[in-house]
């Protein structure tokens, strides 16, 4: 069984309850305001028509239907306590690993967005240095028109005590086009704030240097995802039909963050680094 650290974990007893929430569904619907729309696009310094019945900004869904944990029911991460929706993997530490998006057509401004989603698979694997669980989540987005976008998120539960950093490789390469994003604490407080995640990592410097060892806050997952389907969609001039992602490796407040991007026989691949540092987010996006 696993210790109270999450260290030494050995889930062979617990897999198969774990597993048995697979095919768990939950449904969860938000109405799309201007005022989310001007606010997602302060925070990524984008412009755009806002007004009721315009075009969404890209990935705009990941701020809406989340859930709204009591204070009491909050872990001390900041997570929601284990359970619920989701299987209680009894692992410490939670990540988004990576996922993809296929977009069936675009989102608008002034309808509710519903958002079904089902627990498709739950896998444990021993990695390097400890148990890793997966848990594999497929969405469907939808307006009253019909369904929007599918995404499928892949979700990572770790112990404590596991390495971070520097598993990628060693240092980048630079893409044919590129784009610096300036990273502040600001930028991941707001972001944070638009996704309702009280996840500490992003936004709490003592707790994240002091009780999770990082050298500084993390840059989200879904704000790197974010970035990268922006910058793909401006290069192209056009949303790209599936949009892929892996997370290889952590990013943090202490440095800026380059976009990357460069053409391919099928469509475009990015990636996001620190400069001098390995690929932190790999993708792939096709039309």
């Amino acid at each position: 069984m696993t210790r109270p650290d999450g260290t030494g974990a050995d889930l062979a007893l617990d897999i198969e309850m774990l597993r048995g929430w697979i095919g768990r569904t939950e449904t969860r619907s938000e109405d799309l305001t201007p005022a989310l729309a001007e606010r997602f696009n302060a925070t990524l310094g984008r412009r755009g028509d806002i007004g009721v019945g315009a075009t969404a900004p890209l990935l705009i869904h990941l701020c809406l239907t989340q859930p709204a944990v009591p204070a009491d029911e909050i872990g001390p991460d900041g997570h929601p306590a284990r359970g619920g929706f989701l299987p209680p993997v009894p692992l410490p530490r939670r990540m988004w690993a990576g996922g993809a998006f296929v977009f069936h057509r675009a989102l608008r401004i002034g309808t509710l967005v519903t958002r079904r989603s089902t627990i498709r698979d739950v896998v444990l694997k021993q990695g390097r240095s400890g148990p890793l669980c997966f848990v594999t989540v497929d969405h469907q987005i939808s307006d009253p028109q019909g369904i929007a976008l599918t995404e499928r998120q892949d979700i990572v539960y770790r112990a404590t005590g596991q390495a971070d950093a520097g598993q990628g490789p060693a240092i980048a390469g630079a893409g044919a086009n590129q784009k610096v994003i300036a990273t502040d604490p600001v930028l991941l407080f707001r972001y944070s704030a638009l996704t309702f995640n009280g996840h500490r990592i992003h936004y709490d410097q003592p707790y994240v240097t002091a009780e999770e060892g990082y050298p500084g806050l993390i840059f989200h997952g879904p704000l790197q995802a974010t970035l990268l389907v922006h910058f793909a969609a401006d290069l192209r001039g056009e949303v790209p039909k599936e949009f892929r992602f892996r997370s290889l490796s952590p990013l943090f407040d202490t440095s800026d963050v380059v976009l990357n991007a460069e053409t391919t026989d099928d469509g475009m691949r990015l990636w996001t680094a620190r400069p001098g540092g390995p690929i932190a987010m790999d993708a792939t996006a096709t039309w």
